[in-house]
């Protein structure tokens, strides 16, 4: 089953939390067991897996792809402006991959699946697949 999820980004860096959207699905789907991959469809916006339950966490990581992408460099040479939008995507990723069980994400107790935007605000999308197991 794959699924084309819409999204919609306020910032111009950000990390939405789409955990439930995804489980919602899953419970959806009745698949009991199997496996989830999550990919963003653009260039400059990535799926992660981190901590869900203090926002700081949100915050400190785009703070540090700042610091080590700036937006500004005076050495990017892509016309468009946004290299920092690509390396961020590429060390962050472009997809997940999760194991379902009992109908849910197997996921630690602190942790959420994030779309993260490094170029917005823009109208995204992403995409699941879920491979259920016998």
């Amino acid at each position: 089953m794959l699924k084309t999820f819409q999204i919609k980004t306020k910032r111009h860096a950000e990390m939405q939390d789409i955990t439930s959207n995804l489980e919602e699905w899953i419970y959806e789907s009745g698949v009991e067991e199997g496996i989830l991959v999550v990919t963003s469809l653009h260039t400059t916006a990535g799926i992660t897996v981190n901590e869900n339950a203090d926002p700081d966490v949100k915050t400190d990581m785009l703070m540090r792809l700042d610091e080590v992408y700036p937006w500004d460099h005076t050495k990017d040479q892509h016309a468009e402006g946004n290299t920092a939008a690509h390396l961020k995507t590429s060390t962050v990723g472009h997809a997940q991959t999760l194991i379902v069980s009992e109908g849910r994400l197997v996921l630690g107790t602190w942790q959420g699946v994030y779309f993260c935007e490094f170029d917005g605000p823009r109208d995204r999308k992403y995409q699941a697949k879920l491979i259920a197991s016998e």
